[in-house]
């Protein structure tokens, strides 16, 4: 059997087991989630990364079932690992593969995870827009995210396509991406604004079917004299998955630019996205305060863009995956530092 599919079956019964455990047994009851409780979420998303980042330092080349010397070169070939093999010694190879393979991953997680916090803007305005409960936070992003795993998966392996097909596809993300972080530099507050009533998903959702005028508790369809509806909390969860989307078309490229094995892709984007909800309940209250973490996003996606435009030459001048998780951990400090050192300023209205 593919080696690579029992290792993406074995993940994704972990993801649903996990995301079963979550709906099932922690959250039976719409309740708030404390500040406490979303720590104790976040550690425990974040530690399954980390576990899983010395997992493939150690037994990476499981995933690729990677057994002999030829195997090793072929595989490192065609995801264009940033290696030399420069040994004959088949063991020595193996652990510098393994120890580049957990790299990648880190790195994109820690990207993804990043950009995870421009969503967790928006999602605090989408529920303040359309003044969502606070105890049916968790139910919306649950299902939000749920249906963001399936959607990540085509948009990673879809790319994944284009790129073995089509590599000059890199230097259009690239461009892409800077274009994004110029965006994202120059927005302004205004612009991030939620319109309920002329938002496109509200349209379209209000064009194709019958939308119930008011919140029917933790309901996404309610059904009046035999009619179904929907209902404001349903199209709030469209809404997420459209913002999902969104951000899809960022984060994606993003990583694409440190790893090209589209499973490496896909286990960073998916770990970042299931500690989202989490991330999101630790950081709801606070987020205003780390108003200088939007322009470092913006920063960190230029960055990414031109290293993707770039990447022949600093893979010559010896720029590794290393030296990508330093500059990316930089920029990420230096925003959450000035935001702290330099605090917001609020107008008296």
């Amino acid at each position: 059997m593919n080696s690579e599919l029992v290792f993406f079956g074995a993940f994704a019964l972990f993801v649903v087991l996990m995301l079963a455990i979550d709906l099932g047994l922690f959250h039976k009851k719409d309740t708030a989630v404390s500040l406490a409780q979303a720590g104790i979420m976040s550690a425990v998303w974040v530690s399954f990364a980390i576990a899983f980042y010395f997992f493939l330092k150690t037994e990476g080349q499981q995933l690729h079932n990677i057994n002999d010397q030829a195997r090793l070169t072929e595989i490192v070939a065609n995801y264009q690992h940033n290696i030399t093999i420069n040994s004959a010694n088949f063991q020595e190879n193996l652990n510098h593969y393994n120890d580049n393979l957990s790299l990648e991953f880190i790195t994109g997680y820690v990207v993804e995870y990043a950009l995870s916090v421009d969503n967790i803007f928006v999602m605090v305005l989408i529920f303040s827009a359309f003044a969502v409960d606070e105890k049916y936070y968790h139910r919306v992003l649950f299902w939000g995210i749920l249906g963001a795993v399936f959607l990540r998966f085509f948009f990673i392996f879809i790319g994944a396509t284009l790129i073995s097909q089509f590599g000059w596809i890199l230097y259009l993300f690239g461009a892409f991406l800077i274009y994004s972080g110029g965006m994202m530099f120059f927005s302004k507050e205004e612009d991030e604004e939620i319109d309920t009533k002329n938002h496109k998903v509200v349209k379209f959702a209000s064009k194709y079917f019958s939308v119930h005028p008011k919140f029917v508790g933790n309901k996404f369809f309610h059904k009046v004299n035999g009619k179904r509806f929907i209902t404001p909390l349903f199209l709030v969860l469209l809404i997420v998955e459209f913002t999902d989307v969104v951000f899809a078309v960022d984060s994606i490229p993003a990583i694409f630019a440190v790893t090209k094995d589209p499973y490496i892709v896909f286990f960073s984007n998916i770990f970042a996205i299931l500690g989202l909800r989490s991330m999101f309940f630790l950081l709801v209250n606070v987020i205003d305060k780390f108003h200088y973490l939007k322009t470092g996003l913006a920063v960190l996606l230029v960055f990414i863009g031109v290293k993707m435009l770039a990447h022949h030459w600093l893979s010559d001048w010896g720029f590794t995956t290393v030296h990508s998780l330093f500059v990316i951990l930089g920029i990420l400090t230096t925003s959450v530092v000035a935001s702290l050192v330099f605090p917001k300023k609020h107008k008296d209205k």
